[in-house]
């Protein structure tokens, strides 16, 4: 037989079982949260028409994966542009699917979505080629009020707050903000291209610092006035409603900057009330994509900002539209795969065991293989996770082989008058059990999930 050799590809993670159960842990917590909040499940297909990916926040550094099916035969094989790929985030396909079911939805429409992604990055640490991603929206007709855009980062700081994870900071901005000062100091007056690529320059900020930002705008052809503008109003963070005055003593005017700084105020005024602590108005943020017209938000783990956002997304007015009507939303985006990233390769999330299964059922000899079955669909049906060993070893092994597994209990069938038996592998006690009544202690029905302290 031949031998394969297996070559591990970069930038595709795959988790080894406790691991694993770290990530299902996080999946549940988000997907309980979301849910408690009325959003509905939806799972889109994983290609869209290469041509609504490039023409809807297709980013130049977002590289697409094209699909092609591959010919049996070498002289069936075309050269031609694939013509569907992979969607590199969830928000492009959600737009989609609003399009083609409107008639079918009821609106406002609230949906969350946890699927795999794919993009062209460069693999290195945080940075995949596929990923999971975790997506709340609520779309309307026409119309979306404002009270959901301050919804959003509420429902974000929840989950959060569930999650075994240090503090996660909720940024938030208002692109109207910028948008009306670069207007205010004589910036996109003339072209409304110039204030897009000044936000994009300033969207690199946490990336390559003040400086470097500075010299891109006056490339841009930004005046070294009008660039140390721009990083005064960036410079502005605050956990309070005092961004209000911050922005007012740089003296520039604006209608759309009024609108960008009422509508902030709301959002950071019910999180002060609903979510103490867990946003700031940072007015930083830009998000670069052309999609967003209203409220931006980012999310850092503090101690971890060198690893970037782990959460983001904002408000669109014009992602989804037939031509006729227009679907305005908000919605946000948790990166799912790049926060266990962090958390597992840092030491900072572990779990209680490898397995779900608190109990090892252990076999006398293979003809009493039935009775051990038995007590394992006991066990079973009041929702005891077990597994029954794989041999009739001597007890002994089959202890060790629970050890290795991570399995904390062992269970010793009895016969005629000699009582089952149950074993805490950990302290050594050892009791009579019965398989209808027995249940483990509560710490242990289920592995847990908690933040670790990482080896020095």
């Amino acid at each position: 037989m031949d031998r394969v050799k297996v070559t591990k590809l970069s930038g595709f993670p795959e988790y080894l079982p406790a691991e694993r159960i770290v990530e299902q842990h996080f999946l549940d917590i988000i997907r309980e949260t979301f849910e408690l909040h009325g959003f509905t499940s939806l799972e889109t297909r994983a290609v869209e028409p290469v041509e609504r990916l490039l023409g809807k926040g297709g980013d130049a550094d977002k590289e697409i994966y094209g699909v092609t099916r591959l010919a049996q035969r070498p002289e069936d094989r075309k050269d031609s542009e694939a013509e569907l790929g992979l969607h590199f985030d969830l928000t492009v396909p959600f737009a989609r699917f609003v399009l083609e079911n409107a008639g079918k939805l009821a609106f406002p429409y609230r949906r969350y979505q946890i699927q795999k992604v794919w993009r062209g990055e460069r693999p290195q640490e945080g940075r995949y080629r596929e990923f999971t991603q975790a997506d709340i929206d609520v779309v309307d007709i026409g119309e979306l009020s404002p009270h959901f855009e301050a919804e959003m980062p509420l429902v974000i700081a929840e989950v959060f707050s569930k999650l075994p994870i240090g503090r996660m900071t909720i940024q938030v901005n208002n692109r109207k903000i910028p948008e009306g000062f670069y207007r205010g100091i004589g910036i996109g007056t003339d072209d409304v291209t110039e204030v897009q690529s000044t936000l994009r320059i300033v969207d690199k900020l946490d990336k390559i610092g003040p400086d470097k930002v500075k010299t891109l705008l006056v490339e841009a052809g930004r005046t070294a006035e009008q660039a140390d503008q721009c990083l005064a109003l960036a410079a502005i963070r605050t956990e309070d409603l005092s961004f209000v005055e911050q922005v007012r003593a740089l003296g520039v005017e604006h209608p759309t900057l009024d609108e960008g700084l009422e509508a902030l105020s709301a959002v950071i005024r019910s999180g002060l009330v609903n979510a103490p602590g867990a946003m700031v108005a940072d007015l930083k943020i830009a998000r670069g994509l052309d999609y967003y017209t209203g409220t931006v938000y980012e999310t850092q783990l503090e101690g971890y900002e060198s690893w970037g956002s782990f959460c983001s997304g904002g408000r669109y007015d014009a992602l989804a539209s037939d031509g006729k009507t227009t679907y305005p939303g908000v919605g946000i985006s948790i990166g799912i795969s790049r926060l266990l990233g962090l958390l597992l390769s840092k030491g900072l999330v572990t779990a209680s065991r490898a397995t779900p299964a608190v109990v090892l059922v252990a076999v006398a000899d293979e003809e009493s293989r039935r009775a051990s079955d038995a007590v394992a669909r006991s066990l079973r049906a009041r929702g005891v996770a077990c597994e029954v060993a794989p041999s009739a070893a001597k007890f002994g092994k089959q202890i060790r082989y629970a050890d290795r597994r991570g399995i904390p209990f062992v269970w010793f069938p009895g016969e005629g008058d000699v009582a089952h038996q149950v074993k805490d592998i950990r302290s050594g006690d050892q009791v009579d059990a019965d398989a209808d009544t027995w249940t483990p202690p509560a710490d242990d029905l289920t592995p847990t999930v908690v933040a670790s302290t990482p080896s020095p």
